[in-house]
């Protein structure tokens, strides 16, 4: 009886001083470690190969066919790099984008030729 009222003791202190250890600031850093995963998701660069259906001095429209069709415009960033020739209407591109507050924002576009499939 007396070993095990010493066992418990010795547990309940083993949880006590962990418990202590938990400071604030290694909460704090714990809360940011779980958070910078989805800040880097949000600020990966993501890719989208379609054709351009509409252009304009603010936004590209850049249409997928297939199996799962699909349709995304994208919002011009004011750095935004093309590649590979002449973006135009009926063109196929790659774009490469980043979500930023909910809108899909084009860094880059490559444009392919048009034997590639």
């Amino acid at each position: 009886m007396r070993h095990g009222r010493t066992w418990a003791a010795l547990a309940l202190a083993l949880v006590l001083g962990v418990a202590m250890t938990a400071t604030p600031a290694r909460i704090a850093h714990a809360a940011a470690s779980t958070t910078a995963p989805a800040k880097a998701k949000r600020q990966a660069l993501h890719q989208f190969t379609g054709v351009v259906t509409a252009l304009d001095p603010t936004s590209i429209t850049v249409e997928k066919t297939g199996k799962k069709p699909k349709t995304m415009v994208f919002t011009r960033h004011a750095e935004m790099n093309t590649q590979g020739g002449e973006l135009e209407r009926e063109v196929k591109v790659t774009v490469y984008y980043r979500d930023e507050g909910g809108k899909q924002v084009a860094r880059k576009v490559v444009v392919k030729d048009g034997d590639d499939s």
